[in-house]
């Protein structure tokens, strides 16, 4: 380094670039500092970066290239290891058959370019930067993750986060734990956290690959990826989540289940956590649960009206039993919370059989299932019945036992609220019987049934309208009069959406109240495709119908309501 350093002097001093006086004092400097003569240069400000690699090309007549605006191919990247670029000073840019195109900062140094001949077996054909580009370049290029997460780091303020409960450390896993505990690898976790609370994700998935590890948010119900930590950092990322949640970081050929709660700003947020071990390392999810998201009125779900003014007029009565229906992931959890939160009064003692537990609600007494200490659903409802409850809810109906309980507490004067998976609101009765429960058991508790789904807003920011066939208008269900006033718009893409063209979500509901009628078409035994189309006759507005009100008022979009309930229109 000292010889170019000398010859690096004489090239600036005879363009006369920076003054001798001061060169000399310069070039005494970075001896001193033991730093090369082009990184004092460089952080003095004495020559830009581009003029010096300009004067050292002209003087060696070899092209000269810019770091900042040329990257590598992975074909390059490949054929010369980190460890050895970092090693020789060089940065290999392309490959062509046996022709090696490598950045470096001394042109004189033969015999490193031998010896990079050597290791890559390829010719080398040098091109010109500074040492200083050529270090920054290969962290850039070899460790892409690193410089996101550094742009991450630099755009995102510091959350406000605590760990409620501190975790002891295993004296004999103290090293994995240490590394976990190290400040860069908190810091990650964190950001990665608020982050993804920042963009109104539910959940965050850690996914370990053979060359990459990936982290993807469910946003509005889709995984979106975003920036990638680098893999040497997946164990102690890894284990560090681990911790927060109590699970064994030793353990990582078993999948485990853990919980911890943050608080973000002040405001507590929970997590449930589930590690699942794969080809490349543990696979780590989170759910995030926001207590704080549920401070809503049932009329900001985005029901309709009709289904609305069915809902409330059943949570309101004092006895009978509730059933929203659909798939995981479909905000029936959310619905029954809201309805429980506007219906509680302090004269009322209501209970909860949940699991898990997802959102913890003052003034509610909640019971969390663990089957491993006998803590069944169908053994809880029995428990609360003694417990003199006014309203349950019981987190979801899985075999006869709990549905032939909560039919019972239902018919005693208890108002139960539960889940049951269903495609529709008129199949649920006919579920039910077939789980083995009485016709006429089933008509006489049941006071609603109701279908749920989630569609994805449309950004008010980019959305436009678009043209659509009237026979495709027709064939998705619209009526003939609804034609020339349908308003049809389609997703676009902003930076608000993050170019999704979607933001936000919001609830189709159809609902089946219990009337006289349908009581008794169940006591009869008729099919669901009887009792639903009874139902529509009674004014049941369906899944499909809620989409395209909502299409029409410029909410969502044709594909996007196809896409949800396309399921339910062929049964």
């Amino acid at each position: 380094m000292a010889r170019f350093d000398r010859k690096l002097q004489s090239i600036v001093a005879k363009r006369q670039l920076v003054p001798q006086t001061q060169l000399e004092e310069t070039f005494r400097q970075a001896e001193q500092e033991q730093k090369s003569l082009c990184e004092m240069l460089l952080e003095r400000n004495l020559v830009e970066e581009r003029a010096l690699v300009g004067c050292i090309a002209e003087e060696m007549n070899i092209p000269p290239v810019d770091l900042d605006r040329v990257r590598p191919t992975e074909e390059a990247l490949e054929t010369l290891p980190q460890d050895s670029a970092r090693y020789y000073g060089v940065l290999p840019l392309s490959r062509v058959g046996n022709v090696l195109t490598v950045a470096l900062s001394n042109p004189f140094d033969v015999l490193k370019l031998d010896n990079v001949e050597l290791v890559t077996k390829c010719d080398i054909r040098p091109v010109v930067s500074t040492d200083v580009a050529i270090r920054r370049a290969i962290e850039r290029h070899y460790n892409p993750g690193e410089e996101a997460m550094s742009e991450l780091f630099d755009n995102l303020d510091e959350p406000e986060m605590e760990l409620t409960k501190e975790v002891e450390e295993d004296g004999d896993l103290s090293q994995l734990t240490r590394s976990a505990e190290q400040a860069p690898v908190v810091r990650l976790v964190n950001l990665i956290i608020y982050q993804a609370i920042r963009d109104g994700a539910s959940d965050i998935h850690v996914e370990p690959f053979e060359k990459q590890l990936r982290v993807r948010y469910r946003i509005d119900g889709l995984l979106q990826e975003t920036t990638a930590p680098p893999k040497r950092l997946q164990n102690a990322l890894v284990s560090r989540i681990k911790i927060m949640s109590e699970l064994d970081i030793a353990e990582k050929h078993r999948p485990q289940d853990g919980k911890f709660q943050l608080k973000v700003a002040g405001r507590p947020i929970d997590f449930r956590v589930s590690s699942l071990p794969t080809l490349h390392g543990e696979k780590v999810v989170l759910r995030i649960l926001d207590s704080g998201k549920l401070a809503l009125r049932l009329e900001n779900l985005g029901f309709e009206e009709k289904a609305l003014t069915d809902f409330r007029e059943a949570i309101h009565c004092p006895y009978g039993m509730i059933l929203v229906t659909g798939p995981t992931g479909s905000g029936k959890s959310t619905t029954l919370y809201s309805a429980i939160k506007e219906i509680m009064r302090p004269e009322d003692n209501i209970v909860t059989i949940e699991d898990p537990v997802e959102y913890q609600l003052d003034g509610i007494n909640q019971v969390q299932v663990n089957p491993v200490r006998g803590v069944t659903f169908a053994g809880a409802l029995r428990s609360i019945l003694r417990q003199d409850p006014d309203k349950i809810l019981v987190g979801e109906i899985r075999d006869t036992e709990t549905v032939d309980i909560a039919i019972k507490a239902a018919l005693t004067g208890h108002l139960v609220l539960s889940t049951l998976h269903t495609n529709d609101a008129p199949s649920t009765i006919t579920r039910i019987a077939d789980m083995g429960v009485d016709a006429f058991l089933v008509a006489s508790s049941v006071i609603l049934v109701s279908a749920q789904r989630l569609c994805r807003r449309l950004c008010s920011e980019c959305k436009e309208p678009v043209e659509v066939p009237a026979g495709r208008l027709l064939e998705m269900g619209f009526r003939e009069d609804e034609l020339e006033q349908a308003s049809i718009h389609k997703p676009v893409g902003c930076p608000r959406c993050n170019q999704v063209g979607y933001r936000g979500r919001f609830a189709l509901l159809e609902t089946v109240p219990v009337t006289n009628e349908i009581k008794q078409a169940i006591i009869q035994g008729k099919s669901s495709v009887d009792i639903k189309q009874l139902a529509l006759e009674q004014g049941m507005i369906s899944l499909r119908r809620c989409g395209l009100l909502n299409v029409m008022r410029g909410n969502t979009s044709l594909e996007e309501v196809h896409n949800v309930t396309m399921a339910d229109e062929l049964l």
